[in-house]
């Protein structure tokens, strides 16, 4: 039971808590380029899990053969490989998406999220936990993603998934879609204010104060 009940909290536990968006700031750059439609932040959020969780089992299951001065470059090269096979699966069965998200599957290579995870976690764990703890954080992501997506996809162009959910005026309908909603600017303060909802919930995900101001300003003459 306490082995299933820490796999089961490594699961849920980035879903809000240490959620890898919200609290520790990873992956934001796709959070704010890929979620002007819930299409294209579901896509992104399935890819980047997918490699999240094979990059974690493949690195994880070789962690005890990989020399420590070169294990940066072998994670790299584990995580683009699998990028390269993803991207051309989207290109082959969802081309329409696959051109909306442009450069962006391929920079999952570099995210902070997968490497972070690969590096701080699969090393150091059992292929098991290291997916796991794989899916949960790419599902964490994918919450995020999808949130934002959503609420930009909704007052951006009134609809969800292609389903039109407001009517617009253009249709006769009362709606006038908000183009600021479709732009980067809005993804960054729609992140910036779920982190700060989230933290005002939360009160222990807000970060200790590295500096403190003084209770009286010191005399400077």
């Amino acid at each position: 039971m306490p082995a299933r009940a820490s796999l089961w909290s490594t699961l849920t536990d980035p879903l809000v808590h240490q959620n890898p968006v919200t609290l520790q700031i990873l992956g934001i750059c796709s959070a704010l380029a890929v979620t002007t439609s819930v299409a294209t932040a579901l896509t992104m959020s399935a890819a980047l899990t997918a490699v999240l969780v094979m990059s974690a089992g493949l690195i994880s299951l070789i962690r005890h053969h990989i020399p420590g001065s070169i294990r940066l470059i072998v994670q790299i090269v584990i995580v683009a490989s699998l990028v390269i096979v993803i991207d051309q699966i989207l290109q082959a069965y969802l081309f329409e998406i696959s051109q909306k998200l442009s450069v962006f599957v391929s920079l999952i290579t570099t995210n902070c999220l997968v490497l972070g995870r690969t590096e701080s976690f699969s090393r150091h764990n059992p292929p098991g936990r290291s997916m796991v703890d794989a899916l949960g954080n790419g599902l964490g992501y994918s919450l995020v993603l999808v949130v934002i997506g959503s609420v930009r996809e909704l007052f951006g162009a009134g609809s969800l998934l292609g389903l039109q959910v407001f009517q617009t005026v253009d249709q006769g309908g009362w709606f006038t879609p908000l183009s600021l909603m479709l732009l980067a600017p809005s993804a960054f303060f729609l992140l910036g204010g779920l982190v700060w909802i989230l933290r005002t919930l939360l009160p222990d995900q807000t970060e200790t104060l590295e500096l403190l101001s003084p209770d009286k300003p010191e005399d400077l003459s």
